[in-house]
């Protein structure tokens, strides 16, 4: 009996060091990159987009920026990123869950994303609490970068893009009064209303009145009728493309063609998809211009075009550098940590992407400067 239990325990004592061996074999140390066998640094980047429902525009157009940019970024041989999408729908409570399932369950060194600012509430947090870089590359809203040290954005806040907008209409249009929509129900058109409501008062201009709507809503005329026998020089509008397309459209054939100043929910192609000529009169500011006169531009519409056959919108191209900014710190710092990536992240300065030269402040938010654009002819030209 005493062989026996001998023997079993020389078993047992090999096959132990064979499992300590291979699972050593395995290991790094913590100062060591991660890299593939053409030397890449290899990192896991958890994607949070706005894939399904009333605004998956807006995630279809992230989601091909990022994949034509991580395309060339394993083409260029610098980086790995691996892209683990998930799809939120646009509600908080998916968006967070997805966050959960990234950073637990797939282990990812960082995160772009979520769409929404909404969204960005509830998950930046939760990155923050998990030491897990996350980049909104479409948020706006007033708060994003202040979730956290490990919260970073590359879309400009409203609060620099609506007074750019703004100022530009006033000099315009000699602007002295003013009337206010937006959707009450949603953080992101909540904030650029508090944006709209602080640039007029600090602009002394008259705000004749103050309209709400609910998302999803598709019936405007109350609103618009008051705003329309208030008589003023300008609209200031927050809401996401599928309201604000309806609105311009509604408002046009009620006869009110007064020009409109729109929130960042207004910069994309959708709207003049849906609202066709109403479109034409609506101002927006942006980092994005898809005819500026710049080889790195030219270059990005044209491949971007080329794979999915529409041209790049501010959503594409912010997703776009977004990625590039997140290689940027990957390679920088060496090896797939999250902690070292966030720190990469913040130490960023003047990054040469297609919206222009990007730094990020010492709260994570983007330092550039925005474009006034206006609607003519159906299309997005430079507002002189």
């Amino acid at each position: 009996m005493n062989k026996r239990i001998k023997l079993l325990f020389s078993v047992l004592m090999v096959f132990t060091l064979v499992v300590l061996t291979a699972c050593g074999s395995g290991t790094k140390d913590a100062g060591d990159k991660e890299t593939g066998a053409d030397g890449a640094v290899k990192a896991k980047i958890g994607v949070i987009s706005y894939l399904t429902g009333p605004g998956a525009g807006y995630g279809e157009a992230i989601t091909n920026g990022l994949k034509l940019a991580n395309k060339e970024l394993k083409e260029a041989g610098e980086v790995d990123l691996e892209l683990m999408i998930e799809d939120s729908a646009g509600k908080q409570e998916e968006a967070l869950s997805a966050a959960q399932k990234l950073m637990n369950s797939d282990n990812v060194d960082a995160i772009i994303g979520p769409t929404l600012s909404t969204e960005m509430f509830v998950v930046g947090p939760e990155a923050e609490l998990n030491g897990v870089p996350i980049m909104g590359t479409s948020n706006t809203a007033e708060g994003v970068p202040q979730l956290g040290e490990y919260v970073f954005r590359n879309s400009i806040p409203e609060t620099l893009a609506i007074p750019a907008s703004v100022q530009k209409a006033i000099e315009k249009y000699d602007v002295k009064k003013v009337a206010i929509l937006y959707g009450n129900d949603d953080v992101f058109t909540k904030a650029g209303y508090d944006v709209m409501k602080k640039v007029a008062e600090d602009l002394n201009l008259e705000i004749v009145t103050t309209e709400t709507f609910q998302l999803g809503q598709s019936d405007y005329k109350a609103q618009l009728t008051k705003i329309k026998n208030l008589n003023p020089d300008l609209i200031l509008a927050s809401a996401l493309y599928n309201e604000g397309a309806v609105i311009l459209d509604q408002a046009r054939k009620m006869g009110l063609d007064v020009p409109f100043v729109g929130g960042n929910g207004f910069n994309s192609p959708e709207v003049i998809k849906i609202a066709g000529d109403a479109s034409n009169g609506l101002i927006v500011a942006t980092p994005w211009f898809a005819q500026k006169d710049d080889e790195k531009v030219k270059n990005f519409v044209k491949n971007y075009t080329e794979a999915y056959g529409v041209e790049p919108d501010q959503f594409a191209a912010q997703a776009y550098d977004g990625l590039y900014l997140m290689a940027e710190a990957v390679k920088n710092a060496g090896v797939a940590d999250r902690d070292e990536i966030r720190d990469a992240l913040a130490a960023l300065k003047d990054f040469k992407g297609v919206l222009g030269t990007m730094s990020f402040d010492e709260e994570g938010d983007i330092l550039m400067d925005p474009t006034v654009l206006i609607i003519e002819g159906n299309e997005y030209i430079v507002f002189e």
